[in-house]
């Protein structure tokens, strides 16, 4: 038996063994292991491939199983692995992953899915050796973690495997992102030092910048609410630019869903910042499709920020969808030919305006609300939807007198002190995105602490989700301090973020 790999195109992405045996009986091949329609076509592809490069099959039984053989298989990139077992059946084969698609004059393909396919792979495996058609090894190169070896026919696959002449067929890896990367406990992480916009062109709004730090260092969702011009969507758009470095993993599986968006992969030192416009379609959002289960903005935004303006005039639909990946961090879409989960760890930042008129809060125009406009404006967001806001912000009314503070480098700066004060514990999870059981271990609390948190919940009847949240949230004040034991002050910083009523 001969054996190479691949790797499964679902959910999962397992890694799949493609193994090969040739035994006595009536001359046949045949694919087993839950293989879909495309694969099993390729049977006959791979039959005419090999027949118009003068192969010989042999007089004998040939048996191709995808294993583990319960895990269903799809995509044509497995034609590659499956011709060279059938070539070589007889040359000892090194351990690579194959994949690639054949076509009939012998050259070497590549698929659709099959870059996000090398991307979730490096994620997932250290240092795989890949092989893959030649004409997308100089891209693959770039994705770190990975060996890449490009192949552009099946007669260098001989040569390739029969004469184990790796180097030559080998493309060195040569990203300016992983110069100089920043190692935290070991682990890499890419620093971002671009500021394409800065938080020094938000005039004022003090609190409102403490609140984008504290969101920023603990993937922590915000709500904005003030009158328009306020710098409500400012300070959302500046939220991506002063969050922590992405880790490599982080890096790779943000690409790789970009590449499943039909995009070009960017590598870019800035996370995702996802910015639907409030007439979006549901599917748009959340992902969807007739057949096949197609990637949303709310995984596209994963690892980064997703940025809903003008919330309340989005779809009642939507907002009450968005329950699920801002409580289990991910999306689980099912269609007829595909069922597909993907993570949706980011920043949620909604902004909207305090009434339908929009000068609630404005100290020089009157409002022309009346109090069942605003009731019904308001309701159109439910209580269950605000319970996961993590941080609310009434926006100042702009003044003459206001200037600018802080800038983008500045505060990206103390929330990287207060990261690595944070990964030296041990900690690997985002504040914001602890799991309930982890907060006993991560949010210690000093007695004065933890009477000010009694009091609060008898106080404004909090549920354990709000709790939990105002834990979550107060570690992140703290790590921006550098302190280990949560104190008063920290709890009630917290609660002054607390929307009322």
């Amino acid at each position: 038996m001969k054996k190479l790999k691949c790797i499964s195109y679902d959910e999962n992405l397992d890694i799949i063994d493609v193994e090969s045996t040739f035994t006595r009986g009536l001359p046949n091949l045949s694919i087993v292991g839950l293989a879909n329609t495309a694969i099993k076509e390729s049977i006959e592809r791979i039959k005419a491939t090999l027949l118009s490069c003068d192969f010989v099959f042999p007089a004998k039984k040939i048996t191709i199983n995808l294993s583990p053989s319960g895990i269903p298989k799809k995509g044509s990139h497995f034609d590659l692995a499956i011709a060279i077992l059938i070539l070589l059946q007889n040359e000892e084969l090194d351990d690579f992953f194959v994949v690639g698609e054949l076509g009939l004059d012998g050259s070497i393909k590549s698929t659709n899915e099959l870059f996000s396919l090398l991307l979730f792979l490096s994620a997932k495996v250290n240092h795989a050796k890949v092989v893959v058609p030649k004409n997308i090894a100089l891209k693959a190169s770039m994705i770190p973690n990975l060996e890449i070896y490009g192949l552009e026919n099946l007669n260098e696959a001989i040569e390739f495997f029969k004469e184990k002449n790796y180097e030559k067929f080998k493309f060195l890896q040569n990203h300016p992102l992983f110069n100089n990367p920043l190692k935290i406990n070991g682990e890499i992480f890419i620093s971002n030092n671009q500021f394409d916009l800065d938080f020094k062109d938000v005039k004022g709004q003090e609190k409102a910048k403490k609140a984008c730090m504290i969101a920023a260092l603990g993937m922590h969702n915000i709500l904005f609410e003030g009158s328009p011009g306020s710098g409500k969507s400012m300070c959302a758009k500046r939220l991506v630019y002063i969050m922590p470095p992405q880790s490599l993993s982080e890096v790779l599986i943000q690409n790789a869903y970009m590449s499943l968006n039909s995009k070009e992969c960017e590598f870019a030192k800035t996370r995702a910042f996802r910015h639907p416009h409030h007439t979006s379609t549901r599917a748009s959002i959340f992902g969807g499709g007739a057949k096949n289960a197609k990637i949303g903005e709310v995984a596209l935004a994963n690892g980064g920020v997703l940025f809903f303006d003008e919330f309340p005039h989005f779809n009642k639909q939507i907002i009450e969808s968005l329950r699920e990946p801002l409580e289990d961090y991910k999306i689980h879409i099912s269609r007829v030919n595909s069922k597909t989960t993907y993570e949706t760890k980011f920043s949620f930042v909604a902004a909207q305006n305090p009434c339908p008129c929009a000068n609630l809060f404005s100290k020089n125009l009157s409002c022309t609300c009346t109090d069942n406009e605003i009731k019904k404006y308001k309701n159109h967001i439910s209580s269950a939807v605000m319970d996961r806001i993590d941080l609310y912000v009434a926006m100042d009314e702009i003044s003459k007198d206001d200037k600018a503070s802080m800038t983008s480098k500045e505060m990206s700066e103390k929330i990287l002190q207060g990261f690595i004060f944070g990964k030296k514990r041990g900690q690997k999870e985002f504040n914001g995105k602890l799991k309930d059981e982890d907060l006993q271990n991560f949010c210690p609390l000093e007695k004065d602490a933890k009477e000010t948190l009694d009091l609060a919940i008898s106080r404004y009847n909090l549920s354990l989700r709000s709790v939990n949240k105002v834990l979550k949230v107060s570690r992140s004040i703290a790590d921006l301090q550098e302190k280990e034991i949560i104190n008063k002050s920290h709890i009630l910083e917290t609660l002054s973020f607390r929307i009322r009523g």
